[in-house]
C-alpha cells in the first residue's frame, strides 16, 4: 500500500459509499475480493426494488432480493464503525505499516455516529420488512 490511510476518510467512505465497496478499495485496493462482493447484493436489492415498483407488493422475488440491499448497507457501515473506533496505534500499525498517522479526529467520531445512525436505522428496516413479508405470506396461505 502506497500512502497513509486516514481513519476519518475509511468511515465516511463506508458511510457515503459502502455498498460499493468504496471503503474496502481505499484501504487495500482494486484487488480487494471483499470490496468487489459488496456491489452484488446492492444490486440485487435494487432490483428488488425495482420489481416492487413495477409489479406491485405482491411480488414475491422483490420479497427474497430487497433485504439483500439493507444486508449490505449493515455491513458497510459496521466496517464504519470499526474502523472510526479503531485505536490510532492499531490503525497505523494495520493500514499505515508503522508509520504514524494523524487520528481521525472529530470527522471519524461524526462518521461513526451517523454510521450507527443508519447502520442501526437500516438493520431494524431491514428486519421488520422481511419479517413483515414472512407473516404476510403464512396468513395468506
Amino acid at each position: 500500500m502506497n500512502g497513509t490511510r486516514h481513519k476519518a476518510a475509511a468511515t465516511w467512505l463506508a458511510l457515503l459509499g459502502g455498498t460499493l465497496g468504496l471503503h474496502r478499495f481505499y484501504l487495500h485496493g482494486l484487488k480487494d475480493r471483499w470490496g468487489w462482493v459488496f456491489p452484488v447484493p446492492t444490486l440485487l436489492g435494487l432490483a428488488g426494488m425495482l420489481r416492487m415498483e413495477e409489479l406491485g407488493q405482491d411480488d414475491r422475488l422483490a420479497w427474497v432480493l430487497i433485504p439483500w440491499l439493507g444486508v449490505s448497507l449493515v455491513a458497510a457501515l459496521l466496517g464504519g464503525i470499526v474502523y472510526g473506533l479503531m485505536p490510532d496505534e492499531r490503525w497505523n500499525a494495520r493500514f499505515n505499516a508503522g508509520r504514524p498517522a494523524a487520528s481521525g479526529g472529530w470527522a471519524a467520531v461524526i462518521g461513526v455516529v451517523l454510521c450507527l445512525l443508519f447502520g442501526g436505522t437500516a438493520l431494524m428496516a431491514t428486519i421488520a420488512f422481511s419479517a413483515q413479508r414472512y407473516f404476510e405470506s403464512q396468513a395468506g396461505q
